[in-house]
C-alpha cells in the first residue's frame, strides 16, 4: 500500500514539472513574437499546448497504473468465536466450591454436616483424570473447596468418599464439633479402607478445628504427600493429627493445643491426648507449636524429621512428655532444632537417632529408655541445657526393664549446659602432680555405667633432666589409671571414648 502511494506521488511531481516546464515553454516562445501577455491567453495556440499535455498526463498515469501490483484488499473485522459448551473430558463446573450453595451454615448455629459432605463428593465428580498420581489415582484438578471464612457445625466426621483422587484442597474456615459428636471419630478424615494409597495430594490449609472434647482433629490414614499448612486444632482428647501408615504427609506453621493457653496453666496436670500421633513413614514435622497435651508429638514409624518444634505442652514434673520415639530398634528420627519446653525427649531402644541444635529449658533432659538393651548409631550433639541447679542429668537411662548391652556408634558431646549436670560419652581430664600414679574418674561425665572402649593419654614429664617409663595399667567401672616406673613430676592428659565397640 504505501509502495503504491509513493508512485503516484511521483506521478504528480512529474506532471506538474512537465506541466510547469510546459507552459515556460510556451510563455517563453510566444513571448518573443509578441510582448502582450492577454494576447497570448486568448489565442488559440494557447488552448492547443493545453490539450497536448493534458493527453500527455493521462497516458503517464495510465502506464504506471499498469505496472502496479493490485492493491490487497482491506481485512475484513476479526470475529471471535464463542468458547466450545463443557462436553467430554471439560469439567462443566467450577475448580473453586463454595459451600454455602450446598446449605452451610456459615454462622455456626445449624449443623452443617450434610451440606459440607455434599460440597465434598461433588468434589470428586466428573472431572477426574488418570495418569498425573499414582496410577489407579484420579487427578481432581486443583479443586479447591472453600469454607469461605465460616464457622461451620458438624455432628460427624467429614470422611472423604472411598474413591481413589488426588490434588485437592479445603481451606479458608472453623470446623466445630457439636456435643454429640462421636468421641473416636475425627472432624477431617482421610480414611482409606484398601491396603493401598487412596489419596495422593490432599491439602488442609488454613483450618481452626475444634473438637469440643469430642474426639480428634485430623486423621491421614493411608495416604501420599498430603498437606497440613497453617492450622489451629484444639480442644481434642485423643489426637489432634493422626497420621497412620502411608507415605510423606508435611505438618507445618500449625499449633496445636488440648486447651487454650499459654503456658502455666492451673489445669496443666489434667493435660491428656496427643498433639501429633505419627504412625507411618517419611513425614515431617516443621515450625509446628504443640502447647497443651501429655504428649506432644509420639512417633511409631520410621525415618521422620522434626524441626522448628516447641513442645510446652506439659512439664515432665506434671507426668509430661515432649517427644516420644516408640519404636525400638527401628528409630531413624532427626529431630533438628526444636524447643523443648520444661519437657524432653524419650526415646525406647534408640537406633539412628540425631538430636541437634535444640534447646532444653526448665530442667528438659533426653532418656533413652532400654526394652530390648539396643543403642545404636546415636547423635545428641550441640544442644543446650538450661536448668535449676537441681543435679538433673541432661541425658538419662532408664534401665528398668533390663540393662543396654548392644551399644555402638553413640556420640554425647559439645552440649552446652547450665544448671543441670553434663553427661556425654566422650570425656577429657587432666591433673598435675610429682608421683608414680594417676587416677581419674569419669564416673560423674560418662553416661553408660562401667564402659571405656577407647583410651587416650599423654605425660607430659616436667623434669626434663631425666626420662621415666609410664603405662597405661587400669581401665574399670569408668576409672583410668596411668603408672610410671619412678616417680616423676608431670601432667597427665586422659580422653576416653564409650561409645563405640569398633
Amino acid at each position: 500500500m504505501r509502495a503504491r502511494e509513493a508512485k503516484m506521488q511521483r506521478i504528480k511531481s512529474l506532471v506538474l514539472l512537465m506541466i510547469f516546464v510546459g507552459f515556460s515553454c510556451f510563455i517563453h516562445v510566444n513571448g518573443l513574437s509578441n510582448p502582450s501577455f492577454d494576447h497570448h491567453f486568448s489565442s488559440g495556440s494557447y488552448y492547443e499546448q493545453m490539450k497536448k499535455m493534458q493527453a500527455l498526463k493521462s497516458s503517464l498515469i495510465r502506464r504506471e497504473l499498469a505496472s502496479s501490483p493490485a492493491p490487497s484488499p482491506a481485512p475484513s473485522p476479526t470475529i471471535f468465536a464463542p468458547p466450545p459448551s463443557p462436553e467430554g473430558n471439560y469439567p462443566s463446573r467450577s475448580r473453586v466450591i463454595q459451600v454455602t450453595t450446598f446449605g452451610a451454615d456459615p454462622t455456626g448455629k445449624n449443623d452443617s454436616t450434610e451440606a459440607l459432605l455434599r460440597a465434598i463428593g461433588s468434589a470428586f465428580e466428573g472431572s477426574g483424570r488418570e495418569g498425573s498420581l499414582m496410577e489407579g489415582i484420579n487427578n481432581l484438578g486443583g479443586t479447591h473447596i472453600s469454607l469461605e471464612g465460616g464457622i461451620f457445625l458438624i455432628s460427624r466426621p467429614l470422611r472423604m468418599p472411598l474413591l481413589r483422587a488426588g490434588n485437592l484442597m479445603i481451606s479458608g474456615g472453623t470446623l466445630q464439633a457439636s456435643d454429640n459428636f462421636p468421641t473416636d471419630g475425627y472432624l477431617i478424615e482421610l480414611s482409606a479402607s484398601s491396603t493401598s494409597y487412596n489419596y495422593e495430594f490432599f491439602t488442609l490449609k488454613d483450618l481452626m478445628i475444634d473438637c469440643n472434647f469430642r474426639g480428634g482433629g485430623i486423621s491421614v490414614i493411608n495416604s501420599l504427600r498430603t498437606n497440613i499448612d497453617n492450622c489451629y486444632i484444639s480442644h481434642f482428647n485423643t489426637d489432634g493429627i493422626l497420621v497412620q501408615r502411608g507415605h510423606e504427609t508435611y505438618i507445618r506453621n500449625t499449633f496445636i493445643g488440648q486447651h487454650i493457653t499459654a503456658g502455666g496453666d492451673p489445669g496443666e496436670r489434667n493435660f491428656s491426648g496427643t498433639g501429633v500421633n505419627l504412625m507411618g513413614n517419611d513425614n515431617a514435622l516443621t515450625d509446628v507449636v504443640i502447647f497443651s497435651a501429655s504428649i506432644g508429638v509420639m512417633i511409631s514409624g520410621q525415618g521422620n524429621t522434626l524441626s522448628g518444634v516447641h513442645c510446652y505442652n506439659k512439664a515432665t514434673g506434671f507426668g509430661g512428655t515432649g517427644i516420644y520415639l516408640k519404636l525400638p530398634n527401628l528409630t531413624q528420627t532427626r529431630i533438628v532444632n526444636c524447643y523443648l519446653d520444661y519437657n524432653g525427649i524419650i526415646a525406647e531402644d534408640p537406633n539412628q537417632l540425631t538430636i541437634t541444635n535444640s534447646f532444653f529449658l526448665g530442667d528438659g533432659f533426653i532418656l533413652l529408655k532400654s526394652i530390648n538393651g539396643i543403642a545404636k548409631g546415636i547423635n545428641i550433639v550441640d544442644n543446650m541445657f538450661s536448668g535449676s541447679n537441681k543435679g538433673i542429668d541432661i541425658v538419662q537411662l532408664d534401665e528398668s526393664s533390663g540393662r543396654f548391652n548392644d551399644i555402638d556408634q553413640i556420640v554425647v558431646d559439645r552440649n552446652i549446659v547450665r544448671g543441670m549436670e553434663l553427661k556425654a560419652t566422650i570425656a577429657r581430664q587432666s591433673v598435675q602432680g610429682n608421683g608414680i600414679s594417676w587416677t581419674f574418674d569419669f564416673n560423674p561425665i560418662l553416661l553408660f555405667p562401667n564402659l571405656i572402649n577407647h583410651v587416650q593419654y599423654t605425660l607430659l614429664n616436667e623434669n626434663t633432666s631425666y626420662f621415666s617409663n609410664h603405662a597405661l595399667r587400669s581401665v574399670d567401672k569408668n576409672r583410668v589409671m596411668i603408672q610410671s616406673d619412678s616417680p616423676v613430676l608431670a601432667r597427665v592428659f586422659v580422653t576416653v571414648n564409650q561409645g563405640s565397640t569398633n
